[in-house]
C-alpha cells in the first residue's frame, strides 16, 4: 500500500502566506501530510518548498476557491494519490474594506459585496461540497472554517464589544454566512465521524491584519490547528477563539 495513504492528509486553502501558511506548518509538525493550496503556482510552490526545507511533508496544490475547475482537479488528484482527505481548512479569504476609510453599509458597493462573498463564502462552500466525498472516507474527518469574531451578530450588537464600531458589511456578513454554513453542515454530519467548526484566529500580524495586530501568526493558527486535530470526543458545530466558545 502507498505509504501516503496511511498518513493523515490535510488541505489548507489560501496557504501561501499568513495564517494559512502557519496552519500548514503546525499541522505538518504533527506528522500530517499537508497540501498547501494556493491559486498562484509560483507563490504556492515557493511556500511549500520553504516548509519542505524545514523537514516537513508539505506539497503545493493549485487551488482557487473561485474556480470550480481547479477544485475538481485537486479533488481528482487527492483521490488518486491518497484515496481520502482527513482535514480541510477553509482559510482563503479577503477583506476589501480594510483600511482608513471603511464604507458605511449604505455606501458599500454591490461589487465589493459580491467579490467578498465569492471568496469568503461561496468559495468555502464550493470547496467543501466538492471535497466532502473524500472527507467521508476519512476515519476522523475535520472541517475548519476560518471565520472572524466580526461575523458574530451577538458581539456586533453589544456596545461593550472591542470592535463594536468596526462595521464592514461585506467582510463581516460573509463571515456570518460562513458561520451559518458551519452550523448547517455540522447538523447534517452530526451522526458521522466528521466534525465541523468555525475558528476566529484573532487580530493577527498578516497582510490583512497589518503590523498593528496584537497576535503572531503562530498564535493565530493555534485554534484552527486545534480544531483540525480534535479527538473523537471533540466538539462539532461550534465557534471558537483561543479554544474557547464565541457567541454566534
Amino acid at each position: 500500500m502507498n505509504a501516503d495513504r496511511l498518513k493523515k492528509i490535510a488541505l489548507v486553502t489560501g496557504a501561501n502566506k499568513g495564517i494559512g501558511f502557519e496552519i500548514s506548518r503546525q499541522l505538518a509538525k504533527q506528522g500530517i501530510t499537508v497540501l498547501l493550496g494556493a491559486r498562484n503556482e509560483q507563490q504556492g510552490t515557493e511556500a511549500a518548498t520553504k516548509l519542505s526545507h524545514e523537514g516537513l511533508d508539505v506539497r503545493f496544490i493549485k487551488f482557487d476557491v473561485t474556480d470550480e475547475a481547479t477544485i475538481r482537479e485537486a479533488a481528482k488528484f487527492i483521490e488518486e494519490q491518497f484515496g481520502k482527505l482527513d482535514i480541510l481548512v477553509n482559510n482563503a479569504g479577503v477583506n476589501l474594506e480594510y483600511g482608513a476609510s471603511v464604507p458605511t453599509p449604505s455606501q458599500v458597493s454591490l461589487d465589493t459585496l459580491r467579490q467578498t462573498f465569492e471568496i469568503n463564502f461561496f468559495g468555502a462552500v464550493a470547496a467543501t461540497q466538492i471535497l466532502l466525498p473524500l472527507i467521508r472516507k476519512s476515519e476522523a474527518g475535520r472541517i475548519v472554517n476560518v471565520s472572524s469574531n466580526l461575523g458574530s451578530l451577538t458581539l456586533h450588537s453589544d456596545p461593550s464589544f472591542d470592535w463594536y464600531d468596526v462595521k464592514q458589511l461585506a467582510y463581516d456578513s460573509s463571515k456570518t454566512a460562513l458561520n451559518a454554513f458551519t452550523v448547517h453542515l455540522a447538523h447534517e454530519l452530526r451522526d458521522t465521524n466528521i466534525k465541523v467548526n468555525s475558528a476566529h484566529p484573532g487580530w493577527v500580524k498578516t497582510d490583512m491584519g497589518s503590523d498593528a495586530a496584537d497576535l503572531t501568526v503562530e498564535e493565530g493558527a493555534d485554534t484552527p490547528v486545534w480544531l483540525a486535530t480534535l479527538p473523537d470526543d471533540g466538539l462539532t458545530g461550534g465557534f471558537f477563539s483561543k479554544k474557547q466558545p464565541l457567541p454566534w
